[in-house]
């Protein structure tokens, strides 16, 4: 008898392709008989390394096999623009003959119950339907975002207007109002390819056996409500079932090139410490920074905070380019760091995030919104000021903000810079006022909730379980996809 396998397709960022991994490790806590076979993409940009990611977690769990997928290369026409969802969306087609083969060759030795897909493979959806795989969507933010991406089309229909130009509030169901100017990034422009990869994206999910959404029912009750009645999708259109199976966070850590963060928290007063990081592709201006560290000297308040290189170009906030390597004393006010070197600490381009919001030192995130960061600090009972800067990350901040009520929003000029002063009086409200601790209280709770969600009877282990029952009645091996056509087994 053919072992049982899931095969998980994740996009090439590093923050999609951990919260992938970490769905194949879930998965295998509750059926450690399955075989998780994860493909990867080479991203058509410069990010992250993730071979020694996926080299440490190939030792740590065996029965994740990674498949590497051949690289490659985009037409100039397209490597040239500064949108990296683009780049992504563009490459999923040309990567379909590889899943295509990549399938075939694991079904030789495996019963392949499912087919999971990062949203922006949404693509890959009509091979795994060719060879006759049940294929499910793996949505990465949340169920807010997700409902927002379902009605798209909805929005499409009802304005020949661009999103950035409409200057209104959405009703999206289970979405508080929504600004149309704060609709994810790559959705503003009409004109914008990215707008079409979304559009087309959106009309796959329907088409599949499932959604598992990163996300818990009482983080999001309301949004889930909203997507399972179908308030999201037209009359005619089907919802497909919705599997809330979070939070998947990465495991708890931080040793290594993070010991210097932790043994300063070490140090630090209970709760006292801001803690500041923007993601693996967030970038400031080298004046940003600047107004940046002036709020936060103002602020008085201790602080922890990852400095990136700035970028090429003030205006690119994502880091898709290489940046030049310099020196934390020139990004930084003169005498910054020797001014606030008894309260603060500022490292170079990362820290191991889950264990610095997890420390007791810890007691405020200023975050960029992207969703992992935000279980995360959930998850460790950190409240969030909102600094959102690509992708659906404008998006979330008015959800924490206004529905999830545990964030303060960082509030921009037009053109998206942040004074001194703003950051001085969010980082204030957040740790000193009345309003900052209803937000942490609130925080906490969730905190409690979320570790209850994802036990064997909470709702996510309940959604997981039906989902894992659904696998186990479904598959395709070798010798059913040997009889469609233009197989080549």
């Amino acid at each position: 008898m053919e072992a049982a396998a899931i095969v998980l397709y994740p996009s090439p960022p590093i923050g999609h392709l951990i919260a992938m991994v970490e769905l194949g490790k879930l998965i295998l806590t509750r059926q450690p008989s399955l075989c998780i076979h994860i493909l990867i993409t080479t991203p058509p940009y410069r990010a992250d390394d993730t071979a020694s990611y996926i080299t440490s977690v190939s030792a740590a769990t065996p029965s994740l096999i990674f498949h590497h997928l051949p690289t490659i290369s985009l037409p100039p026409s397209l490597t040239s623009s500064r949108n990296h969802e683009t780049l992504t969306f563009e490459l999923v087609p040309l990567n379909n003959p590889y899943v295509h083969q990549a399938l075939l060759s694991i079904s030789h030795s495996f019963s392949i119950k499912a087919f999971v897909m990062d949203f922006f493979c949404a693509l890959g959806l009509s091979v795994a339907t060719e060879l006759n795989i049940p294929s499910f969507f793996f949505f990465t933010s949340g169920a807010a975002f997700l409902a927002s991406f379902l009605y798209l089309p909805t929005i499409h229909n009802i304005t020949d207007k661009s999103l950035k130009d409409l200057n209104t509030l959405l009703n999206i169901p289970g979405v508080p109002p929504m600004p149309s100017s704060d609709m994810a990034k790559p959705t503003l422009d009409r004109s914008d390819k990215a707008y079409e990869h979304f559009l087309a994206s959106s009309s796959q999910f329907p088409k599949s056996a499932g959604i598992i959404v990163n996300t818990f029912e009482s983080l999001e009750s309301r949004t889930l409500r909203a997507i399972s009645d179908g308030l999201c999708l037209t009359e005619n259109i089907p919802t497909p079932p919705v599997y809330p199976i979070g939070p998947l966070i990465v495991s708890h850590g931080g040793g290594g090139r993070g010991a210097e963060c932790l043994k300063w928290l070490d140090s630090q007063p209970s709760g006292s410490v801001v803690f500041l990081c923007f993601g693996s592709l967030g970038l400031f201006s080298k004046e940003q920074l600047k107004e940046i560290a002036i709020g936060l000297e103002n602020s008085g308040h201790r602080f922890l905070w990852v400095v990136r290189n700035p970028p090429a170009q003030n205006q690119i906030k994502v880091a898709i380019t290489g940046q030049s390597d310099r020196e934390l004393k020139s990004l930084l006010p003169d005498g910054f760091l020797d001014r606030t070197k008894d309260r603060g600490l500022v490292v170079k381009s990362w820290a191991p995030q889950v264990a610095v919001l997890n420390h007791d030192s810890v007691g405020g995130f200023v975050s960029h919104c992207g969703w992992n960061s935000v279980l995360e600090s959930v998850c460790a009972g950190v409240p969030i000021v909102a600094w959102p800067l690509y992708a659906e990350q404008r998006f979330n901040r008015v959800v924490l903000v206004e529905e999830i009520k545990i964030a303060l929003p960082m509030n921009e000029s037009e053109d998206g810079f942040v004074r001194a002063a703003e950051v001085e009086k969010r980082v204030t409200e957040l740790m000193d006022s009345e309003e900052g601790e209803v937000m942490r209280n609130r925080t906490k709770a969730m905190q409690n909730e979320a570790h209850a969600a994802l036990g064997e009877t909470g709702s996510s282990g309940v959604a997981l379980t039906k989902l894992l029952e659904m696998w186990g009645n479904t598959g395709s091996s070798s010798s059913t996809l040997g009889k469609l056509p233009g197989n080549t087994i």
